[in-house]
């Protein structure tokens, strides 16, 4: 049974016809139903975990304790659901770290190297980009899960439990820098039609057919942002950084690091006599719903206020064979920006936020062989001027 097809069914199972009201008595059907086993007061299979709660109103609800964070954090890499069954009906939330607003139980020495404190029924996020939380939207929202990490949703969560001040400051562009980041627009038009456009594409291109092999054994990493983490690092880094990471390859799942390039905001820098390209990795796995994180807003706008800089993305798309197809899409591309979600969620309070993607719009990029970035200035420049405006 395919993970998606078992999820929804158990979902459907639990409001429509499964036990309401007495906890105990929905616990034993649904263990009956679909074969869960017991850690604590987490049920799981091997495609989704659950934790039982239960509530006398009859509102979806509910205040109580949940589970604990270490808990939690076990069982994070798949889809973690919060059943509610009341004596009206039952209630399914998406409670994965992602979905929580922060730690409310025992939890004032909450940090990222002391792991304490449990989450509240109040503390799962009933609305989440627009989306409602809810049984009809798990996949839709877990998609959003998949392409957060453990330390991202970890320091979020330290930051809003303790009312920690962010360390960073939003970028304030002057008015020199501003210009500069409106006419990055004609400059990412005129480099996504120069032969500095074609250079750079053939020279990923060339990236990722030398290290083919070694991405088709990152492909069956379990773990999303590992495997796409090390395809990331394979494609940029230098030929001496990959032959060693080739000669460890069936290691590396446990202990991959972190290669940076000299600009945190890309994982990849070039430069030419005009311009300076700007290229950011992004693994796709296509049989996966993912929704890949962006970039910092406050970073992109400070890159963009150079006066030579364009921004692009490198969009891979893995499947169970390895790589099946790449495109280089500019940030500004038409479909990309329609695309491109404002999350607030994963930052500091002094900050713009980042930008996440619908992952459907990177899929239809990667499937049309006759791609071509398409790239309309007022859109463009309509959006500039929200994001300087968050």
């Amino acid at each position: 049974m395919r993970e998606k097809t078992m999820l929804r069914e158990f979902v459907d199972y639990i409001v429509s016809v499964a036990p309401r009201h007495n906890k105990q008595t929905l616990i034993v059907a649904a263990s009956q139903t679909f074969g869960l086993k017991k850690d604590g007061k987490v049920y799981y299979t091997e495609t989704f975990s659950v934790r039982f709660c239960h509530s006398k109103g009859q509102d979806g609800k509910f205040s109580g304790t949940v589970l604990a964070l270490s808990k939690l954090q076990k069982y994070d890499s798949k889809p973690f659901l919060v059943v509610l069954t009341t004596s009206g009906e039952n209630y399914v939330y998406l409670a994965n770290t992602t979905f929580l607003n922060k730690i409310s139980h025992s939890s004032k020495e909450l940090r990222e190297d002391n792991i304490v404190g449990s989450f509240l029924g109040s503390n799962i996020i009933r609305n989440f980009q627009d989306i409602e939380n809810c049984a009809d939207n798990v996949e839709r929202l877990y998609a959003f899960h998949m392409d957060s990490t453990p330390e991202e949703n970890l320091r979020r969560l330290v930051d809003s439990t303790n009312a920690i001040e962010a360390k960073g400051k939003k970028y304030q562009p002057d008015e020199i820098a501003k210009n500069n980041i409106f006419s990055s627009i004609s400059r990412a038009i005129k480099f996504v039609k120069s032969k500095h456009f074609s250079d750079l594409c053939n020279d990923l291109h060339d990236r990722v057919e030398q290290c083919k092999e070694a991405i088709l054994a990152a492909a069956h990493i379990e773990n999303v942002n590992i495997r796409g983490r090390l395809i990331e690092v394979l494609i940029c880094c230098d030929p001496a950084k990959r032959l060693e990471l080739l000669r460890e390859i069936r290691s590396m799942e446990q202990n991959i690091p972190r290669y940076k390039s000299e600009n945190e905001l890309a994982d990849y820098v070039k430069s030419y006599p005009d311009v300076v390209s700007y290229t950011d990795v992004k693994t796709k796995v296509l049989y996966l719903k993912s929704n890949p994180k962006a970039y910092n807003i406050d970073k992109f706008l400070e890159c963009m206020a150079f006066d030579s800089s364009v921004f692009m993305f490198y969009f891979v798309g893995v499947n169970e064979e390895g790589v099946a197809c790449t495109a280089l899409c500019s940030a500004y591309h038409r479909e990309l920006v329609d695309a491109t979600y404002i999350q607030h969620h994963w930052c500091g309070r002094n900050s713009r936020g980042v930008t996440q993607f619908n992952g459907e719009c990177i899929e239809s990029i990667l499937n049309n062989a006759k791609f071509q970035n398409v790239i309309e200035e007022e859109q463009v420049n309509d959006y500039l001027h929200k994001l300087l405006s968050l």
